[in-house]
């Protein structure tokens, strides 16, 4: 099993590129284009501002080049929110993969912003991303921003709104949580990731 992890700059790569490893893949931290058009898997993670991200896949070139990707794509966290069409953060133009727009949660008593820590799938459709992973299953979460539920969601979160916890568009998958820091139900989640393949 070969997946490529995008460089975003982010620190969680180390983490993730573990995770996988884990489960018996390859796994490849580069920003090189060629090298992530032929690889069987990509991976985009992310942290930080969604303006900032998107400037650094504009710069290698990758803004054009992931949208065309046929191979399984996951994004995770900042990187399933550049999949959409935009993000309310900075009034950012994303990749436009997915339909809709990223926004701010809005802050409540008991429920800050950052939303930071374990939340609970409110629910689950099939999909081979989700094979054994059902509602109440805990996954951890830390993120200012998020997609509202919407025809690409597979599973949300309730934070005071339903919120996308995963989605999917054809061969583009994302994950607001991280799979890599969500114990055994993370694992299971980036074990079947690593069982995709191309149509």
């Amino acid at each position: 099993m070969e997946a490529v992890i995008i460089d975003s700059g982010g620190a969680n790569l180390a983490s993730l590129q573990f995770a996988l490893e884990r489960l018996g893949a390859h796994a490849t931290v580069t920003a090189d284009a060629r090298a992530i058009a032929a690889a069987p898997r990509v991976v985009l993670p992310g942290v930080g501002s969604a303006a900032d991200a998107m400037q650094r896949l504009r710069r290698s070139g990758l803004a054009d080049l992931l949208p065309g990707l046929r191979q399984p794509v996951l994004g995770i966290c900042l990187g399933m929110q550049l999949l959409f069409e935009r993000s309310a953060e900075g009034t950012t133009e994303c990749l436009g993969i997915l339909p809709g727009t990223v926004r701010r949660l809005t802050p409540a008593p008991g429920r800050p912003v950052p939303h930071m820590g374990w939340n609970q799938l409110a629910d689950a459709r099939a999909d081979p991303l989700l094979e054994g992973i059902g509602p109440g299953e805990y996954f951890y979460f830390v993120h200012g921003y998020a997609a509202p539920k919407s025809a690409v969601t597979l599973a949300h979160v309730d934070y005071g709104e339903a919120v996308s916890a995963v989605v999917r568009r054809n061969n583009f998958w994302g994950t607001q949580f991280h799979p890599e820091r969500s114990a055994s139900a993370g694992a299971r989640l980036l074990g079947n990731f690593l069982g995709l393949t191309s149509a």
